[in-house]
């Protein structure tokens, strides 16, 4: 079993930066890539960002391209999202998820961490 564990979020005004964390733990040897998810209240969830366990190759919405930034530590077993530049639009609640391209039961949910832009 894998637990993911997101931090990091808060309040911020508009053109401000914030680094989201997703650390797992437990047993990840089937994880083969991470996303970062947003879901807004009213509006649909949104894959923002995604990276192999590998580190590369790298995944970003068109809505975050030149702004947000994903990397991963494989030491500390921590996906991070960069986000710069944000705006009143990227407000919600972000999620990570982790999962296997092979095992269709290595698939894992983080709480959340939420994000607010004000401008």
């Amino acid at each position: 079993q894998v637990q993911l564990v997101e931090s990091g979020g808060g309040l911020v005004q508009a053109g401000g930066s914030l680094r989201l964390s997703c650390a797992a733990s437990g047993d990840t040897a089937c994880i083969s890539a991470t996303g970062w998810y947003r879901q807004a209240p009213g509006k649909e969830r949104e894959l923002v960002a995604g990276i192999l366990s590998t580190g590369s190759p790298t995944y970003y919405a068109n809505s975050v391209k030149g702004r947000f930034s994903i990397s991963t530590d494989k030491v500390s077993r921590t996906v991070y999202l960069h986000m710069n530049s944000l705006k009143p639009e990227d407000t919600a609640l972000y999620r990570c998820n982790a999962l296997s391209d092979s095992d269709d039961n290595c698939k894992f949910w983080g709480q959340g961490t939420q994000v607010t832009v004000s401008s």
